[in-house]
């Protein structure tokens, strides 16, 4: 596997700068990445309905609940054409659910390390997350604000895994020529 990876350093390379572009585009153009992310969802959702539809109907005489298939397969093709009719509407209702599940995970958090003050150390760390949670959960709340806070998470975390695989790329082509040159079999 090593040898295979040293090979296709440029491979790595190459998915590091795609990630690093990925990135840079959603902090630049953050409402367009998040209209990106709502097309795949619809696309998908569609399909996946589709293909529950089927299933249900080729399965029809062997499972007796052959229904819920067919009750998936309307309700996500209905998830997937309300996606592509109207982005807007899934970002925001996307937004909330990603607000009230960090609010409530953040609060918690909190009321787990008030619990464990006694028993663990540095519990602060655990309500530090909470705090942290719950100041991204209420900015979601705004859809300006939890809008461009999702594209630039997303942007930033592109950016780092982007930077990670580029480094990687370029330590894996270093061993590649230096595996090269003491290998004379390759």
């Amino acid at each position: 596997m090593f040898t295979q990876l040293t090979r296709n350093w440029w491979a790595v390379t190459l998915r590091g700068a795609i990630a690093i572009f990925y990135g840079l585009t959603a902090l630049v153009w953050p409402r367009l990445t998040l209209e990106i992310l709502v097309l795949f969802f619809g696309v998908y959702a569609l399909v996946d309905g589709i293909f529950a539809i089927i299933t249900a109907f080729t399965n029809h005489a062997g499972a007796s609940s052959w229904w819920l298939l067919l009750v998936e397969g309307f309700v996500g093709i209905g998830a997937g054409l309300i996606a592509l009719s109207n982005p807007g509407l899934t970002i925001l209702v996307l937004l909330y659910i990603i607000s009230f599940w960090a609010i409530v995970t953040g609060v918690l958090e909190i009321g787990a390390a008030i619990r464990l003050r006694m028993e663990i150390q540095n519990e602060w760390m655990l309500a530090l997350s909470g705090i942290i949670s719950i100041v991204f959960g209420v900015l979601l709340l705004f859809p300006v604000t939890g809008i461009l806070t999702i594209a630039w998470l997303i942007g930033v975390y592109a950016i780092l895994f982007g930077v990670m695989f580029l480094s990687l790329g370029l330590r894996l082509r270093k061993l590649d020529s230096n595996y090269q040159g003491t290998n004379p079999a390759t």
